[in-house]
């Protein structure tokens, strides 16, 4: 499974938080809610993400979990915080709730104020696709000459909308912008200048990449792996840490427990059947490599799961052609 199509379809125990926002200036929000990430279109109007001006059609990407400022053009000075679980409270810490609640999925401090903003929280990494969202910068912005303006007309129909099936299309579209967004970024001036598995435009490689998305189980090895592509163990090395920025089998790994961990949110899943379903022959040996790679064994992450909000390092601590 390619790691845009698991944001798709990757477990998913509460849904991503979405609505419109309203506001007339002078308005400033400071988020501190942790979330994994946030997608916000501008529909009309102008604000600032951390300084970063947007205008009407623009998209931005904000990966979490550190706090970030939304504001008016003239970036005021935020009154309103954005807290854990969405809570929104003055500084001082007073609720504002339903002094800013507009309908079930509008907010703000006016019902039709001059800047309108739709916006999309996912709050867990697994969510948001954590190996999707760690190769993220901070902030990405898809400008409205590049932006999908058809699908963010699509999801203003459905945040008007109150009815309960809204929210499942809702929840799609939020889905489907963000991947949109991030093949528009990629594509565009602003694309990250390092070798990540998002940017490879390499064929041979990207050819290898399906073969480790679609059976990430499979006993891959360098050399096999390079049997699929039709070329040498040593060319295949030198292309995918050209393309990539890591070795092959230094990136299974990392997709393999990117998968195990989101697997490992199943209350029914054993360790022992989510190390098979990764490719790992027993739980032992992929203890190990959890453990080593988080630091803690799979049953105590599963546990202590919120303190890794972050997901896995964007660069694992591993020698080039260590086993997996």
């Amino acid at each position: 499974m390619d790691p845009l199509a698991h944001f798709l379809d990757g477990p998913r125990a509460a849904r991503a938080f979405a609505l419109s926002m309203h506001m007339s200036a002078p308005w400033g929000v400071s988020i501190r809610d942790g979330a994994a990430l946030t997608i916000l279109a501008v529909v009309h109007g102008r604000v600032r993400i951390d300084g970063t001006l947007l205008e009407g059609g623009d998209v931005a990407l904000v990966r979490g979990p550190e706090p970030y400022r939304v504001t008016d053009a003239a970036a005021t000075t935020p009154t309103i915080e954005i807290g854990p679980d969405q809570r929104c409270t003055t500084l001082e810490g007073r609720s504002v709730r339903e002094e800013y609640r507009r309908g079930i999925r509008r907010w703000g401090n006016a019902t039709d104020g001059e800047t309108s903003l739709l916006v999309g929280t996912y709050e867990r990494p697994d969510e948001a696709g954590r190996f999707v969202t760690r190769a993220l910068p901070r902030l990405a912005v898809v400008r409205r000459d590049r932006a999908d303006t058809t699908l963010v007309d699509l999801l203003g129909q459905e945040t008007a909308h109150d009815d309960p099936a809204a929210q499942i299309v809702v929840d799609r579209l939020l889905d489907v912008l963000v991947v949109s967004t991030i093949r528009r970024w990629l594509s565009g001036p602003d694309r990250p200048p390092g070798s990540t598995w998002l940017t490879c435009d390499d064929a041979l490689v990207v050819r290898a990449l399906e073969y480790l998305h679609a059976d990430p189980a499979a006993p891959w090895t360098v050399e096999r792996l390079a049997q699929h592509v039709n070329t040498s163990r040593a060319s295949l090395a030198a292309r995918f840490r050209a393309g990539v920025g890591r070795p092959p089998m230094n990136y299974l790994t990392h997709w393999r427990l990117t998968l195990a961990s989101d697997l490992l949110q199943d209350p029914g899943a054993t360790v022992a059947r989510v190390a098979r379903s990764v490719g790992y022959q027993n739980a032992y040996a992929f203890s190990t490599a959890f453990r080593r790679e988080l630091g803690v064994p799979p049953s105590e992450y599963r546990l202590r799961r919120p303190e890794f909000s972050a997901g896995l390092p964007v660069t694992l601590p591993r020698k080039a052609g260590s086993a997996v």
